[in-house]
């Protein structure tokens, strides 16, 4: 596979991570100051890991958007 056909692939992977991030964050917050807030603070703690995780696949996109444009010239 070329570089190209993998940043279209992974670019549907980080739109499928925004998408879970939002629903847990959602989640998350049906059960902040609740007496299940212990629910909440794990739920926060994935979100966080899942924005991470975003914001890591946004870099690789880019390495690979600079790749692909250095393999066409």
């Amino acid at each position: 596979m070329s570089a190209s056909s993998h940043q279209a692939e992974l670019s549907s992977v980080r739109s499928q991570l925004e998408e879970l991030r939002a629903r847990v964050e959602k989640i998350a917050m049906t059960y902040q100051g609740t007496p299940d807030s212990a629910v909440a603070s794990e739920l926060f703690e994935a979100d966080r890991a899942l924005t991470t995780a975003g914001r890591t696949m946004d870099r690789a996109l880019t390495a690979l958007s600079d790749l692909a444009r250095s393999q066409y010239k």
